[in-house]
């Protein structure tokens, strides 16, 4: 008898400590439920064109993980397109602080500081493609700076890597680079050699 009076004790102690934890658990799984599906809902409203929409929903996931970069992204790229440097700028700045390697937004934010800050804008380039080295539109893009820098034989290199990861980029390379940078011929555009 003493023993299961004990153990009624042992259990009434421990149970609501152990309700609380699950309950918390459970708490955080629908919270992260509820995100996911606002996410998904936002990239819709994207898809649709419903910018403001979208906004407002990825805010919402927001307040319910403040640390989703695909969020802290998105409403970058709303701010970025509606002319708020300054939004677009804070909000790429808050999905590095999560990711420093989130390329996306490393690239997108290298177009805020170009045109006052080309060596930020050059190394954000360059972090972006040490993240994802098939990332042909940033090689572009640093060949661009680099060639306004008059430093052409690095220029060219980023203009090749550029075009060999994706070869319709080359009517992007400036005229001076063109032939230097063409696009490997395909084996049906080579020819047939047998």
């Amino acid at each position: 008898m003493a023993s299961i009076a004990t153990g009624l004790i042992i259990w009434a102690i421990q149970s609501p400590s152990d309700e609380r934890q699950e309950s918390k658990a459970m708490s955080e799984v629908r919270t992260s439920v509820e995100a996911n599906a606002l996410l998904n809902a936002a990239m819709m409203q994207n898809q649709y064109k419903d910018f403001k929409g979208a906004a407002r929903t990825y805010r919402r996931v927001l307040e319910l993980d403040p640390d989703n970069k695909t969020a802290w992204y998105n409403l970058g790229v709303i701010a970025q397109q509606e002319g708020r440097t300054a939004d677009a700028r804070a909000a790429y700045d808050k999905v590095l602080k999560i990711d420093p390697k989130y390329w996306s937004a490393l690239y997108n934010k290298s177009f805020l500081v170009k045109s006052s800050a080309p060596d930020q804008a050059l190394g954000l380039l360059k972090r972006a493609v040490a993240a994802n080295p098939k990332a042909a539109a940033a090689h572009l893009q640093i060949g661009l700076i680099l060639a306004e820098r008059d430093r052409d034989e690095e220029a060219e290199e980023a203009f090749r890597r550029a075009v060999a990861g994706k070869p319709s980029l080359h009517s992007h390379v400036p005229e001076p680079f063109r032939d230097d940078v063409s696009p490997s011929p395909t084996p049906s555009e080579a020819g047939d050699t047998e």
